[in-house]
C-alpha cells in the first residue's frame, strides 16, 4: 500500500490551481474584463429631480397640517400653519413705532428750518426711523413665516409634526417630493466610460409597472468610486411616465452595438520575445 506524505499532496494541489489559474488567464487574454452581454442590462433607480424636508423658522405651536403622508398638493398651498398672536401682535407694534418716528423726522426738520434745533437732533431722529423700519422688516418675516406654502406641485412623503405640537427654529416638520421631473440613476463599471456618452438612449424597465420607457443619457458622475470601480450616470425619460413614482426600480438596456468590440485570445499568435530573452538565446549559440 502507497503511502503519499500530506505535503507532497498540499504540493500537487496548488500545481493544479496554477495550472487552472494561468488556461483562464490565457483564455481571457492577460486581463480580466466584463463580457458586453453583462452590461446590456443595468439597474437603476427613479429618483426625483426636486425634493425637500421644510424646516420650521420660528418657534410657535402648529395650528394647522391639512396634508397627510401621500397626499398630492398644487405649488402654494398651505403645508403648515402656525398659531402666531404673538408675532402678529409685535408686528403692529413695530409699525406703530415706525409711524410715531416718521412724525418725530417730520417735526425735527421743521423746527431746524426755523432755528429751534439743531442738525444734529434731525440725525438722530433719522436713524432711529431706520432702526424701526428694520424692526419692521424683521416682523413681518417673522409673520410671513407662521404658513408655508409648498415651493412645488407634489406629495407628501411624511409629515414629521403634528397639529397642536410645539417646535423650534430649524425643526423638521415635512418631506415631499415632486413626481413631476424624474431622473433614472444607473451605477455601471468604471469601464463603462469606454463607450457611454451623454444622450446614449436606452430603454428602462420598471419592474413595479412591467413596462418600458425610452429614455437617455444626460449626466455622467465626475468621479469613479475607487472602491466597488464603479460610476453613476444619470438618465432622463423621453416623456413623462405615468404611473412611475419615485423610488421604483427597474433594468436599464442598451442597444445593441454601443460596447466596443473586444479583443479575443488566439491560440496561434505568439507572445512576441523580450529582449532579455533574445540575448540568452544568442549567447547560446
Amino acid at each position: 500500500m502507497i503511502h503519499r506524505h500530506p505535503i507532497t499532496i498540499l504540493c500537487l494541489v496548488l500545481s493544479l490551481i496554477m495550472l487552472t489559474s494561468g488556461l483562464s488567464l490565457a483564455k481571457g487574454g492577460g486581463r480580466s474584463s466584463v463580457p458586453s452581454s453583462d452590461l446590456q442590462t443595468i439597474r437603476g433607480i427613479v429618483k426625483p429631480v426636486v425634493e425637500a424636508v421644510l424646516a420650521s423658522e420660528i418657534q410657535a405651536l402648529v395650528k394647522r397640517m391639512p396634508f397627510r403622508d401621500g397626499d398630492a398638493f398644487k405649488k402654494g398651498d398651505i403645508l403648515v400653519e402656525f398659531e402666531c398672536a404673538k408675532y402678529r401682535a409685535e408686528l403692529s407694534a413695530a409699525q406703530a413705532d415706525l409711524d410715531a418716528r416718521q412724525k418725530t423726522v417730520i417735526n425735527n426738520e421743521e423746527l431746524a428750518a426755523l432755528h429751534g434745533i439743531g442738525r444734529l437732533e434731525v440725525d438722530i431722529s433719522l436713524a432711529e426711523l431706520k432702526k424701526a423700519q428694520a424692526v419692521l422688516t424683521r416682523a413681518q418675516v417673522i409673520v410671513q413665516g407662521c404658513r408655508i406654502p409648498a415651493p412645488f406641485a407634489g406629495h407628501v412623503v411624511k409629515t414629521l409634526v403634528n397639529p397642536y405640537e410645539s417646535v423650534n427654529p430649524y425643526d423638521d416638520l415635512v418631506s415631499i417630493v415632486s413626481n413631476q421631473d424624474l431622473d433614472i440613476e444607473l451605477i455601471l463599471p468604471s469601464s463603462s466610460l469606454q463607450w457611454i456618452a451623454k444622450n446614449s438612449p436606452f430603454s428602462f424597465s420598471i419592474d413595479e409597472t412591467q413596462k418600458d420607457y425610452s429614455a437617455e443619457v444626460v449626466e455622467i458622475g465626475p468621479r469613479v468610486d475607487p472602491v466597488s470601480q464603479t460610476i453613476r450616470v444619470f438618465g432622463r425619460f423621453h416623456k413623462h411616465p405615468t404611473g412611475v413614482l419615485a423610488g421604483m426600480s427597474g433594468s436599464a438596456k442598451f442597444p445593441e452595438g454601443t460596447f466596443p468590440a473586444q479583443s479575443t485570445f488566439s491560440p496561434s499568435t505568439k507572445p512576441a520575445a523580450s529582449p532579455t530573452s533574445t540575448s540568452k538565446q544568442t549567447a547560446k549559440h
